[in-house]
């Protein structure tokens, strides 16, 4: 009975101390991963948008600011939303599908909607 509750334990920690470890990799590396594409959102911004939107502004449409208030008043406070933008364009902004990647586009819209969280 012994024998067979020690190969049990060591199966069930054969399968679960791995486990346990690559869980703590991935949530230890989630904020890592976070930082890292606010820091690679803010490269891609300083080469593809600030012109139009130093500082969270907008030097075509003074109305359209990145501003938390203004994305909150145009329907774009969330990354999806942002993401579309970038995307897509609109108005005098042109898009940008093709011109950057959708994971360049996914982190510069986190970056622009963290930078409107903080006021820019």
């Amino acid at each position: 009975m012994f024998k067979l509750f020690n190969q049990a334990s060591q199966i069930f920690w054969g399968i679960a101390l791995p486990c346990l470890i690559f869980l703590g990799g991935i949530f230890s590396l989630g904020n890592t991963a976070l930082a890292a594409d606010l820091a690679h959102g803010k490269a891609i911004f300083a080469g593809n948008c600030a012109a139009c939107h130093n500082g969270g502004l907008n030097s075509i449409n003074p109305s359209k600011t990145l501003k938390m208030a203004d994305l909150e008043a145009n329907g774009k406070n969330s990354v999806a939303a942002i993401v579309a933008q970038i995307t897509n364009g609109n108005g005098a902004m042109p898009g940008f599908k093709g011109r950057i990647s959708d994971s360049d586009m996914e982190d510069v819209a986190s970056y622009v909607l963290d930078q409107a969280e903080k006021g820019w």
